[in-house]
């Protein structure tokens, strides 16, 4: 069985989350493949409301991605997100990346939704075929899915625990939706158990969400499910492979 923790963080610029230290990590749990994000601390200045996106922010996330494209680790396979910003640079949007992260906070500045790059870089991730890890306030996440990407694969992180609560979106009807995936990251037990229920192994990722949990940790909620081989393994590296195209 080959394990994949599809969420996690690595980067050197504004945080420390060194790669050699993660891999170490992974391979105690016994994890062959990591989906690797940029910082959110590399990509804007969460802490600032009015934050207004710049060239020097812009060469910083140029940097944190150039990090992961760089990463070559003879045991663990790495697969890179893109984290758009503001820019909506759809044309660093190399063949490399399995994925893109999307990413704020209620307290966080805000993506420009109307400016029509965001419209452009969609259409990309689109004809690419590429998911998207979707983290926003409920309300966006709302308009997101039903205005922005009703056909492009979305994954929601934390089975929505950051966006709006499990129990929101799914009032919301968002699980309902084909085109809407979950990843366990740092998700409470309760919470995978009842989404497995209703929607089965086929739409849900596992992810540690390192540094905010570590891979062991969030490996164990998975084995502890007692699911049937097949589910788990759909869980821990099939679903993820799959839906980004993966060999």
């Amino acid at each position: 069985m080959q394990i994949i923790d599809s969420h996690l963080h690595t980067g050197i610029q504004n945080v420390s989350w060194r790669w050699e230290d993660i891999r170490l990590l992974l391979r105690a749990a016994g994890i062959q493949g990591a989906g690797v994000i940029p910082p959110v601390e590399d990509v804007y200045d969460r802490y600032n409301y009015h934050f207004r996106d710049n060239p020097q922010w812009q060469a910083c996330r140029r940097r944190a991605h150039r990090y992961l494209l760089d990463l070559k680790d003879p045991e663990i396979e790495t697969y890179p997100y893109f984290f758009v910003w503001n820019d909506f640079a759809w044309e660093d949007l190399s063949p490399e990346y399995v994925a893109v992260k999307w990413h704020r906070h209620g307290n966080e500045p805000e993506y420009h939704y109307h400016d029509p790059r965001c419209r452009e870089f969609l259409k990309v991730v689109k004809d690419r075929g590429l998911p998207i890890l979707l983290e926003e306030t409920l309300a966006n996440t709302v308009f997101f899915l039903e205005h922005l990407a009703p056909n492009i694969p979305v994954i929601i992180p934390h089975l929505g625990a950051l966006s709006g609560g499990y129990d929101s979106l799914r009032r919301a009807g968002v699980w309902n939706l084909p085109n809407v995936y979950a990843d366990s990251a740092v998700a409470e037990f309760g919470h995978i158990e009842d989404y497995l229920s209703r929607h089965g192994a086929t739409r849900l990722m596992f992810g540690s969400d390192y540094p905010f949990s570590y891979p062991d940790v969030e490996l164990a909620k998975i084995r502890r499910l007692n699911l049937p081989e097949a589910d788990t393994q759909a869980v821990l590296g099939d679903n993820f492979r799959r839906l980004c195209r993966l060999r």
